[in-house]
């Protein structure tokens, strides 16, 4: 790539800076978890209307996609930012209502996605590029509210957790070659990092069942469900030990439903939780460990748990190819000094995984933000480096893959092995890991069948 390129398209980012960076503010203060993103959804659309897209939306959930042809055949890269926040209740400037704020970045993202698009349209931007764009905004990364979106999946408004996968599963990434998202981060020094890959996960609502009676007057009459699952949790982290360290296993609960008064036994306890690792296969056989002790520890006391397990995430593994890219572009337009690469690998977890399991994705990071991801402290303390600068890499990047009659693009296409061959297989592993069973079957001649998986 040679400078005057390099500066062209720099320059076509920094043209739209300010209206990046006013997104970026924009977002930041009108946060919206995960498939309640509308106000974001429509304001990202609206941006993108502006600068003479025209978006695709994506219906009964919030997100869209826009095209962008070069006018020369190649392939399609697709390119996405993540609409949705966290809740993060004690954090300063989260929404005091709901706890919303986007304590991870994604509307940093956003806001560098508006820049990606606004260069791309600019008068030579794509020349000597060929192929074509897919640029898109997906709704629900952040895998939370796990409740809430279980019952999304009962009304028949999604089939999956995870926004890039329902829109997977909608066909919206269909004619996609290869794909890039580079998510903000709080990074040991200004730049574009990136890890090897990261954890996968199942998402699981689990829920105690058991027998209600007065707290005081008649306890011997209840089943206490807290007491079966704070003995499900705890049996849960006695096999710890038991957890590969190479698998990267991780079990985190919480409670979302405790009980409704202080003087009744609790009968209906809930839990939200995943079983982290990865590869799907440690993700599926640690699993299988974690049901078998919530359910033998329903057993022990006479209660029972119902377990819903849900497709989560596919394991990360950023394509070899397209990460040496990020190193060459990276050091050939801004200096080998802002570059973080490491061989690390992540334990947590993101669709994107799901997207690299069915064509070849990389999922790098750019500097800018401080303090501690999914924390109280997480602010964007350089907004340049988020936004603008993160918008010029993406660009660079793009036209690194697609000149040349799209070279290196084919050149990935053709070389890489995601995991599945196609989005068919890819759907049919992950509708595997659905699990619904009542776990505990309490017989009439006083012994009980105990019910953890699939098989």
């Amino acid at each position: 790539m040679n400078e005057a390129r390099i500066q062209q398209l720099k320059a076509a980012v920094d043209k739209h800076s300010e209206r990046a960076l006013a997104a970026e503010r924009h977002i930041w203060k009108n946060p919206e978890t995960g498939y309640r993103e509308w106000k974001t959804s429509e304001f990202m659309a609206n941006q993108f209307r502006e600068l003479g897209y025209e978006p695709i939306m994506a219906g009964n959930i919030p997100g869209f996609y826009c095209d962008l042809d070069t006018g020369r055949p190649g392939p399609k890269l697709l390119i996405m930012g993540e609409l949705d926040s966290l809740i993060v209740a004690t954090h300063p400037e989260c929404d005091p209502a709901t706890g919303y704020v986007h304590a991870c970045g994604h509307h940093a993202q956003c806001a560098a996605l508006i820049g990606v698009a606004a260069a791309l349209r600019e008068p030579g931007a794509l020349d000597g590029m060929c192929g074509s764009f897919r640029l898109m905004a997906v709704p629900a990364e952040e895998l939370i509210e796990i409740g809430y979106r279980e019952e999304l999946r009962k009304q028949g408004v999604i089939k999956y957790y995870g926004g890039k996968v329902e829109f997977m599963y909608r066909g919206f990434m269909d004619g996609c070659d290869l794909a890039f998202m580079v998510h903000t981060a709080n990074l040991d020094k200004p730049g574009i990092g990136y890890e090897a890959g990261c954890n996968g996960c199942v998402a699981k609502n689990i829920d105690f069942v058991g027998v209600s009676a007065h707290a005081g007057g008649s306890p011997d009459l209840g089943v206490n469900a807290l007491y079966a699952a704070t003995m499900g949790m705890q049996a849960v982290n006695s096999l710890r030990e038991t957890f590969r360290d190479d698998d990267h296993v991780r079990f985190h609960p919480i409670v979302t439903r405790g009980g409704g008064a202080v003087n009744a036994i609790p009968n209906d306890v809930r839990l939200e939780s995943y079983v982290r690792a990865a590869s799907l296969e440690a993700v599926i056989a640690n699993n299988k460990k974690v049901n078998r002790a919530l359910a033998g520890s329903a057993a022990a006391i006479g209660a029972n748990v119902v377990l819903h397990d849900r497709a989560g995430y596919t394991p990360l593994h950023n394509n070899r190819m397209m990460l040496d890219l990020v190193d060459s572009v990276v050091t050939e337009c801004f200096g080998a000094d802002h570059l973080s690469a490491s061989n690390d690998w992540g334990t947590g977890c993101t669709d994107m995984g799901d997207v690299a399991a069915v064509m070849p994705a990389v999922h790098p990071y750019a500097s800018g933000a401080a303090g501690t991801g999914h924390g109280s402290d997480y602010h964007i303390e350089d907004p340049v480096s988020a936004v603008v600068n993160c918008a010029q890499f993406q660009v660079l990047l793009a036209d690194a893959l697609l000149a040349d009659g799209a070279a290196l693009a084919k050149k990935v296409i053709a070389e890489s092995k995601p995991q599945f061959a196609s989005k068919a297989d890819y759907f049919k592993a992950m509708d595997s890991l659905f699990f619904d069973a009542e776990a505990v079957k309490y017989n009439t001649d006083g012994t009980l069948t105990i019910r953890y998986c699939n098989e």
